[in-house]
């Protein structure tokens, strides 16, 4: 398993979020995610403007075994998005905690990132899931 990031944050649905600062999350899937899914095929972006909410469906990505939903971890606008994933989904296999990034949230409430898990917790969610 790659190393985890950090400086990121997590849901229990295996989303990271990193607090860019003045308000922004940047939005990915773990590599833990990744790489249960294999190789991904497609990636369906939310829009530039959309409102989003925390714990809901705002992408998705699909693989060639299934479908799966991305989950915002702040409520917010959308202020960016990975258009290079439209071409290359396969970005985030390659690197899940960087370039395959797939979304920026300008965050109504910040503090809605203390509700998430530190990479320590993560990782031991990992492990608990693994047994």
């Amino acid at each position: 398993m790659n190393e985890i990031p950090g400086d990121l944050l997590f849901l229990k649905s295996h989303e990271w979020a990193r607090n860019e600062g003045n308000g922004r999350v940047t939005v990915g899937i773990s590599d833990h995610a990744q790489g249960l899914l294999g190789d991904l095929v497609y990636v369906e972006l939310p829009n530039v403007g959309d409102d989003v909410k925390a714990g809901e469906a705002a992408a998705v990505v699909e693989s060639v075994k299934a479908a799966s939903d991305v989950y915002s971890p702040v409520t917010g606008k959308v202020v960016a998005v990975n258009n290079d994933l439209a071409d290359k989904p396969e970005t985030i296999n390659e690197d899940a905690y960087g370039e395959g990034w797939i979304f920026v949230v300008e965050a109504e409430e910040p503090d809605q990132l203390k509700e998430l898990l530190a990479p320590d917790d993560y990782a031991e969610l990992l492990e608990d899931d693994d047994h």
